[in-house]
């Protein structure tokens, strides 16, 4: 354990920091299964509102340095295609 008040002090900010980087985290994972199970069930408009909400939640999270911005991109990326491919779907079979 510290004994120096300054490392005592450090070790209160980063268990602050740590909780608050859980929160973001798993808010932000709560929202990208929204998404999984809207396009789970091949609904293209709740899948739409899911992922309208969880970008501005990486971006954020991004933001205060959760996550990395090459991850945080990635995972946007990601939830996009998953969704666009819905949209892709109907066109295919009608071709």
């Amino acid at each position: 354990m510290a004994t120096h008040l300054s490392a005592l002090k450090r070790a209160r900010q980063n268990e602050k920091r740590r909780l608050r980087n859980l929160h973001y985290k798993s808010t932000v994972k709560s929202a990208m299964k929204k998404v999984a199970e809207a396009v789970e069930r091949k609904d293209h408009e709740a899948a739409q509102k899911a992922l309208s909400r969880v970008i501005p939640l990486i971006q954020k999270a991004c933001s205060k340095g959760v996550f990395h911005r090459n991850t945080s991109s990635r995972k946007i990326s990601r939830l996009t295609l998953k969704v666009n491919a819905l949209s892709a779907e109907p066109r295919a079979q009608g071709a």
